[in-house]
């Protein structure tokens, strides 16, 4: 579903990404893992098309797309949004900003605020829930676009252990319906729900496989 060959990015002095050459397909979920400052964010950034490329390159198949939640804390919580608003941000890809929703629009809003709990709070305030039900909601917003490929950054960081499960069988699930998912990640339990794991250090792969239970030594 998406290719990466040679990827570098340099941010001033400092070369975040060298020489990255890895692939996503489709039907699975990979797990993007590293200690701060790897290139995680980075990776993500640029496959998202937010940040360009310094050199290399990214191949995927003429009319894919691309849907990318970021990580909560970089997502102003002051925004004047609902929780519903928040999700049907995902129609636009396909209706554009602001259009008036379609019936199967809505359907797939409260099909995704269903499957991630969210159904009581689509009149709230974004600014109104707990971090954990903002994160629902970001993740949410990205089921919503059903893209083909869909990149994460740490959807289970500081949330409590049932959002992280719910997360994570939604990433699951998308990636069922054949998204390619990618998602950076701390945690050993979304490692272990992985397909595979791409693992940075300093800007670099130093590992692309088979997830392995961790503890287990073997693979999934």
């Amino acid at each position: 579903m998406l290719a990466v060959h040679d990827l570098s990015v340099r941010r001033g002095a400092v070369l975040a990404l060298d020489g990255v050459t890895t692939g996503l397909r489709a039907g699975t979920v990979t797990a993007l893992v590293g200690p701060n400052g790897a290139g995680k964010s980075t990776l993500l950034d640029v496959l998202a098309g937010v940040l360009p490329p310094t050199g290399g390159r990214i191949e995927r198949p003429r009319g894919s797309s691309v849907a990318y939640v970021p990580q909560h804390g970089t997502v102003s919580a002051q925004l004047p949004l609902t929780v519903g608003d928040t999700l049907a941000m995902g129609c636009w890809r396909e209706r554009g900003p602001w259009r008036r929703l379609r019936r199967s629009d809505r359907a797939r809003i409260a099909e995704c605020a269903d499957r991630l709990g969210l159904t009581p709070l689509l009149h709230r305030p974004l600014a109104a829930v707990s971090g954990g039900q903002r994160q629902r909601a970001l993740v949410a917003q990205g089921l919503v676009a059903r893209a083909d490929v869909l990149l994460v950054d740490e959807p289970t960081a500081g949330v409590d252990a049932a959002t992280q499960d719910a997360l994570l069988d939604a990433l699951r699930a998308e990636a069922g319906r054949g998204a390619a998912v990618l998602h950076a990640t701390h945690e050993d339990a979304a490692v272990a729900h992985a397909d595979t794991v791409l693992a940075l250090d300093q800007g670099r792969v130093v590992a692309d496989g088979p997830a392995t239970i961790p503890g287990s030594g073997g693979r999934r």
